[in-house]
């Protein structure tokens, strides 16, 4: 489902923002909250389409600064840099309070908004991110192809999709994968390049992993908050990203890997449901 851009201004310059308004006129669902939904450490807006194609309301995603549109913003980045983006995007579209969903990093960002901004957020939906991950011991290791796309160049638009469908967790290929990989790429054949920043990326996870913003926001979340796990990993191995299961909020399991849980079937479903 296509979106509509726009951009907000923001600390810096201006954050790309997009926008579904969903299959029932909001007319219609006058009640009904939009929500915002925040994406993960090297995606944009588009890890949100398939998931805002399955909500019947209007969904608001932003390019975090360093990603997609917003790749030229400068730093400093961090946990809380982007929740005070995240802010922005609800005062520019003059939204009171959001359901606010967030994906792998997103989800640790959307728990500091929450924590610092609650009277903005009406309901906290986590997927497959925002409680503490286990030590890793660097950010290719955790990452793998996700990072290291970061520092290569491609010949074409064909041979970047070509590196994702090698990946693991892509096995399933859909149209909203493709539009989602080929909405990264920026530069002219045969050196096209991914649009994320990479020192935002390597800022960005050192503070997920060992910041005190984002500890002190998941110690703070609310036993109504709703944690969707996926059953697989990032690199669809049998071992989630989150294997326990037993934390003070509502925890749904969904079978899918890190990614899939926002692009397959199953995992579609299930966010938009928690939404």
């Amino acid at each position: 489902m296509p979106a509509s851009l726009s951009t907000v201004p923001v600390v810096g310059g201006h954050l790309t923002v997009a926008r579904w308004d969903g299959r029932i006129p909001a007319q219609r669902t006058p009640h009904a909250r939009p929500v915002l939904a925040i994406h993960g450490i090297t995606a944009s807006h588009r890890a949100w389409a398939s998931v805002a194609g399955a909500h019947s309301g209007t969904v608001i995603a932003p390019d975090l600064r360093g990603r997609g549109g917003s790749s030229g913003l400068p730093g400093p980045f961090g946990m809380a840099t982007h929740a005070a983006d995240c802010l922005a995007v609800l005062d520019a579209m003059s939204i009171d309070q959001a359901v606010v969903v967030g994906h792998s990093m997103g989800g640790f960002v959307a728990a500091v908004l929450a924590h610092q901004h609650p009277e903005r957020v009406a309901k906290l939906v986590l997927v497959d991110g925002g409680p503490p991950l286990p030590p890793v011991e660097d950010i290719e290791t955790a990452l793998g192809p996700a990072v290291k796309r970061l520092d290569m160049r491609f010949a074409s638009r064909e041979a970047y999709r070509d590196f994702w469908r090698a990946h693991p967790a892509f096995q399933d290929w859909t149209a909203d994968i493709e539009s989602y990989v080929d909405y990264d790429l920026t530069g002219t054949e045969p050196e096209l390049r991914s649009r994320v920043d990479a020192d935002a990326v390597r800022a960005d996870f050192r503070d997920l992993n060992t910041g005190e913003v984002p500890r002190d926001a998941f110690h703070a979340l609310k036993p109504e908050t709703v944690f969707l796990r996926a059953t697989k990993g990032l690199f669809d191995e049998p071992t989630p990203l989150y294997p326990r299961a037993d934390y003070p909020f509502t925890v749904q399991t969904v079978e899918a890997n890190h990614y899939t849980i926002l692009f397959g079937a199953d995992g579609i479903r299930a966010v938009a449901a928690a939404l």
